[in-house]
C-alpha cells in the first residue's frame, strides 16, 4: 500500500510541475489518505502481534 502511496505521490507532482494543478493535487490527496491508511494498518498489526506474542508466551509456561 505504500508502494501506491508513492506512486500516486510522484504522478501528482509530476502533473503539478506540468501545470495539471488540480488533478495532481487530486492524485496527491489520495497518496496522503493511502499512507495514512497503510500506518493505521501497520499499527493494529503490530498491537495484534504483540498480544498474540504474550498469549503464546503465557501458553508455553
Amino acid at each position: 500500500m505504500l508502494r501506491w502511496a508513492i506512486i500516486f505521490l510522484v504522478i501528482g507532482l509530476v502533473m503539478s510541475v506540468l501545470g495539471f494543478g488540480g488533478v495532481g493535487g487530486a492524485f496527491v490527496g489520495i497518496a496522503k489518505i493511502l499512507f495514512f491508511v497503510a500506518i493505521a494498518i501497520f499499527v493494529i498489526l503490530l498491537v495484534l502481534g504483540l498480544l498474540a506474542g504474550k498469549g503464546i508466551k503465557n501458553a508455553i509456561d
